[in-house]
């Protein structure tokens, strides 16, 4: 099945989803958003690491940062930290340079890895997303956080690429019916970016834009009377 572009979902969102699926619908379907500290940090490291698509060359390898990707097989689009291009007789050919490369996505992260997978899975989407534009094969891809300044390996196997496949389908089947999940308030719900706006102990059977429409209402019948 191949999306149309106006279907597309965001990428990153495969991030959200694994973390909360209603922080996702939150974020994407009912566009509500609050910034804290977490995120403001975690948006200036990727503004550095994509740097305005800047392209540089170290001996055998294109470092590109800042790379569109998109898939239509997946239906989402989004953009590469950054792309190591490793010259290889096995790569494929690229625009302007001689020689044959092979494609290397590396998302940089904040904090340290994650016992989750939502990390490898937003990487291992970027891989699928270069496969189908280059027409290549990528077995492996890097996560780099920034606490502990290393590198982690990500091998790009079937089962990965299998579970990327299951969860688009999920996002999409939720954002075809926009559809905002009740609030499951567990220990993550401390860490969340939307905590304020989720509301778990005021709405746990109602949508936010619901609730708050509800209560300019309350306001304004109060005004009346």
């Amino acid at each position: 099945m191949a999306y149309r572009e106006e279907d597309y979902l965001s990428l990153s969102g495969i991030q959200h989803f694994m973390f909360c699926r209603r922080q996702w619908a939150l974020i994407h379907i009912e566009q509500q958003w609050e910034e804290n500290l977490r995120t403001v940090e975690g948006h200036l490291m990727h503004k550095t690491a994509h740097d305005s698509l800047k392209t540089e060359t170290r001996g055998d390898i294109i470092i590109t940062r800042g790379l569109p990707v998109f898939s239509k097989e997946l239906g989402v689009y989004g953009v590469c930290d950054v792309v190591e291009f490793h010259r290889s007789d096995n790569g494929v050919n690229l625009f302007g340079r001689e020689g044959r490369y092979l494609p290397c996505p590396i998302e940089y992260k904040k904090g340290r890895p994650k016992e989750n997978d939502m990390d490898r899975l937003q990487l291992a989407a970027q891989a699928l997303c270069l496969e189908g534009m280059l027409c290549c094969t990528i077995k492996s891809a890097y996560l780099y956080y920034g606490e502990t300044r290393h590198r982690v390996v990500v091998p790009i196997t079937c089962e990965i690429r299998d579970k990327v496949r299951s969860v688009f389908t999920e996002m999409h089947h939720y954002y075809n019916r926009r559809y905002t999940p009740k609030v499951r308030p567990t220990k993550q719900c401390k860490a969340c970016s939307l905590k304020n706006i989720c509301l778990p102990e005021l709405c746990k059977n109602k949508r936010v834009d619901t609730f708050i429409n509800q209560m300019l209402k309350e306001g304004v019948d109060e005004k009346a009377t």
